[in-house]
């Protein structure tokens, strides 16, 4: 079941849903709008020559309040707000329609699992032949809720939890372990 507003309202007031800082006007029908913060990533692709699932990858890290992101460029950002879900609630996170227009893709994974706690990372690309400018501050995705039939079992504590700032891929860590 996708949470109205006011089901998101009565749990972001009873704390079981954290959403920090978050505004009235963010609070959408079916949806929570996010901001985008001020950290960024950028592969150093002049300065590697391919990018391997079973190492880390290099990437320049940088703060701006506005952006521009050339076209068919690739970047990671964060959101301004950080996220704390229950056990019993999932998230996904959707390109706003306004942004898409512009040619602006938002996130390839766009799920965020229950018990998840962090800035969300989002992955952007600019499929449009002009630049786009990015300020922080300003709503360029929205997070939608479901319920779930029942509490997580095993509720999310990967490799992303608590993360803080634009997290580049931590891959090469399942590789690791998973080995045949």
């Amino acid at each position: 079941m996708i949470l109205s507003d006011a089901k998101i309202k009565e749990m972001l007031q009873l704390g079981t849903l954290t959403i920090t800082p978050v505004e009235d006007e963010q609070i959408q029908p079916a949806s929570v709008d996010v901001r985008i913060g001020s950290h960024f990533l950028k592969i150093k692709e002049h300065q590697v020559g391919f990018i391997s699932l079973d190492t880390p990858t290099e990437y320049e890290s940088f703060e701006s309040d506005e952006i521009i992101i050339p076209p068919q460029s690739f970047l990671l950002a964060t959101t301004l707000e950080y996220v704390k879900l229950p056990n019993h609630l999932t998230a996904f996170v959707e390109g706003r329609s306004s942004i898409g227009r512009m040619g602006l893709f938002i996130q390839n994974a766009g799920w965020v699992d229950p018990g998840f706690e962090g800035q969300i990372t989002l992955e952007l690309y600019n499929a449009n032949r002009l630049p786009i400018k990015l300020i922080r501050g300003w709503r360029i995705c929205q997070l939608v809720f479901a319920e779930m039939d029942q509490v997580a079992q095993n509720p999310y504590h990967g490799k992303y939890q608590g993360q803080r700032d634009a997290t580049g891929s931590r891959i090469y860590q399942d590789m690791k372990s998973k080995r045949v």
